[in-house]
């Protein structure tokens, strides 16, 4: 049985690191004439980093929602879930109307305020349809901004 421990020990550890995901924010990519943050030809908004889009705790701002794909997946409405690297989940957008159409290099755009509660990671996990069609990372920054 002792020549067992090390054994679970060494399994103990790997799942316990296979299962931790990182949370950092989603990379930037242009689009267009935008740049935007998320999956680079599969999902995205307009963000450049710059104080007026960065995300405070309770700001409501308003971001286009850009994504990439077929028509038949694209069609419907869209919902996003935030979960806080704590593990807090938050109802972001929903049941909003996904067009269809060419815009800023995209396959398809939705215009949305958006609102996170707490600062720190957020996972904003984009719905179409209740499928889940990506994710975009974000850091909610600490305080208030100053700006109007």
């Amino acid at each position: 049985m002792r020549k067992l421990y090390p054994l679970l020990v060494v399994l103990l550890v790997w799942l316990t690191g296979c299962s931790e995901e990182e949370w950092k924010e989603s990379e930037r990519f242009e689009s267009g004439s935008y740049q935007m943050i998320g999956e680079k030809d599969h999902v995205g908004f307009i963000y450049d980093g710059s104080e007026v889009t960065k995300f405070y705790p309770d700001k409501i701002q308003k971001y286009m929602w850009h994504f990439w794909g077929e028509e038949e997946e694209l069609e419907g409405d869209l919902k996003v879930v935030g979960i806080h690297e704590s593990g807090d989940e938050v109802n972001v957008l929903d049941e909003v109307p996904v067009a269809v159409k060419e815009h800023n290099g995209a396959d398809a755009s939705v215009p949305s305020t958006m609102s996170l509660p707490d600062s720190g990671m957020w996972k904003l996990n984009a719905y179409i349809n209740d499928s889940l069609h990506g994710s975009v990372y974000i850091e909610v920054q600490e305080g208030e901004n100053e700006q109007p």
